[in-house]
């Protein structure tokens, strides 16, 4: 059997011109050429052919991701070098399946005449839904996040969400691709006048978008001072009881510090299980972090671990609490979107040889509400780490009439990899999608605030003890996609149904 290298090759280079559009390295650009060399290595191919090269091309793309598993399940799982190598790789191959999928439906219409610009942006948009939201979902890093730091261009989310970024990306991909081996002639310069008016469709919304959120947000009345606390605890030793004392005693100077001057904090945040211990547990580091929050005279948001007492034992959560200038508890949220394998491990019963990553306490029970937490007047939704990637929970928050939306996170896991830049990258989206800002805590980093239009105004950098202060506008601003949600997603379910039954209809007649 004759290998072909060079589908190989092309697909491998599709692979590797993903990932690299992607946070570290951030070469947005080439998200806009990167699926060209697959469309080219399955040209002429058999349908088994373009799904084993579409896989590989998903695979390369999706190590090139999440490389990072490896470290955090070394240095946290304990698992041998070999054995975190090989999890990586079924995670990426498992990932690459949803890659050959679309190659291999692409290559199949496009046999009956179907050209990939009318096919490939609906599929690859209903096949990154699907990973977005099966096995409880994954949707990190989609395709449109590629393009966070492109700030006119991403205003389409508030209508489309991330799937809209990602539709135009692979439309743009086939448009070069037609014009590159002059497939469908007659269509060719169609295509090409569709593609300059949507994009220009696109950048004349995302201008007029722009004018009319700074607009309302600098008429807006309420100005909330917000200061994030980035404590750069270890996280080797957060977990040690004798440390305890000591990073309360880190986050209090911060906490103090940051209200030395002329402007004076309505809410501190710190990030997610800033307080390593069980807070709603009265103990001196109890009435320490109570302190704090008087001597400070604002709202303090804090991570804490909690739990209730209940039949079959003690059920743990990834808590976040609101304290008052006074002292009081005036809120308490707990994480509703679980990490697998970090906070808990899905199929125990099967997977009993796994341990999960979180050291400290054990298996963390989801929450069931989304409770905003009001301070001074201001509802805020809060985002523990993993959450921020989920826009549907940013969404219903809004919905829930919240002013400002609140990420804190500890991704100290990742170490120095790309996962803290592509975490980042993400969460800018729920601040455009709901046009409010978005207030980030990190306990290594990146801590920012993100205004409505996505611009990072201020952020921190990694593994770095910092204070990050700001001003927040709040004003009430509706979106499409707040009130809709991913419509623009599910159309393109029903579209790529109808294609396909059509044809399939057509075939069996």
């Amino acid at each position: 059997m004759k290998v072909d290298w060079k589908g190989i090759f092309l697909a491998i280079l599709s692979g590797s011109l993903l990932f690299l559009s992607f946070p570290k390295c951030d070469l947005w650009y080439l998200a806009w050429i990167a699926f060209i060399p697959l469309l080219f290595s399955i040209q002429g191919k058999t349908l088994h052919e373009s799904f084993r090269l579409g896989v590989l091309a998903g695979i390369t793309f999706n190590i090139g991701i999440i490389y990072w598993v490896i470290f955090v399940t070394v240095h946290y799982g304990h698992f041998p070098i070999y054995l975190a190598g090989a999890v990586m790789i079924v995670f990426a191959c498992y990932l690459g399946l949803y890659c050959g999928v679309f190659t291999l439906l692409i290559s199949y219409l496009e046999k009956r005449q179907l050209p990939y610009v009318l096919t490939a942006p609906f599929l690859w948009t209903v096949l990154e839904y699907g990973k977005s939201n099966l096995l409880s979902g994954f949707p990190w890093e989609n395709m449109g996040y590629s393009q966070h730091g492109v700030t006119l261009l991403i205003q389409i989310a508030d209508v489309t969400g991330v799937y809209g970024l990602s539709f135009l990306i692979i439309f743009i991909n086939c448009l070069i691709y037609d014009i590159a081996t002059l497939k469908f002639k007659r269509r060719v310069f169609i295509e090409a006048a569709g593609g300059i008016i949507l994009i220009g469709l696109i950048l004349s919304y995302g201008s007029y978008r722009m004018s009319s959120i700074e607009k309302a947000f600098e008429e807006a009345n309420d100005i909330v001072h917000v200061f994030l606390i980035q404590g750069n605890i270890d996280q080797a030793v957060k977990w040690n009881p004798e440390y305890q004392k000591k990073s309360i005693a880190i986050y209090r100077e911060l906490s103090l510090e940051a209200t030395i001057g002329n402007t004076v904090p309505q809410l501190i945040v710190w990030p997610e299980t800033a307080a390593p211990l069980f807070f709603q547990e009265y103990s001196d580091l109890h009435r320490d972090i109570i302190s704090i929050a008087k001597e400070a005279k604002a709202y303090l948001l804090f991570g804490a671990p909690s739990y209730r007492l209940e039949k079959e034992g003690r059920s743990l959560m990834n808590s976040a609490y609101l304290v008052s200038r006074k002292g009081e508890i005036t809120g308490k949220y707990d994480k509703t979107h679980l990490v697998p394998f970090g906070e808990y491990v899905p199929l125990r019963g099967l997977l009993f040889f796994i341990d999960k990553m979180v050291e400290g306490v054990g298996d963390f029970t989801a929450g069931s509400e989304l409770d905003p937490l009001e301070f001074g007047g201001i509802a805020a939704g809060v985002l523990i780490c993993y959450e921020g990637i989920f826009p549907e929970i940013s969404r219903e928050y809004k919905k829930r009439g919240v002013d400002l939306l609140v990420n804190m996170t500890n991704d100290a896991w990742y170490g120095e990899t790309s996962a803290p830049y592509q975490h980042m990258s993400m969460v800018i989206f729920r601040a455009i999608e709901n046009r409010t800002y978005l207030v980030r805590a990190a306990n290594t980093g990146i801590s920012a605030i993100v205004n409505p239009l996505g611009k990072v105004v201020i952020k921190s950098k990694l593994f770095t003890r910092e204070v990050i202060r700001g001003n927040i506008g709040i004003a009430s601003v509706d979106t499409i996609y707040m009130r809709h949600g991913d419509v623009f997603a599910k159309t393109c379910i029903v579209i790529s149904i109808i294609m396909l039954g059509i044809l399939l209809r057509r075939r069996r007649q």
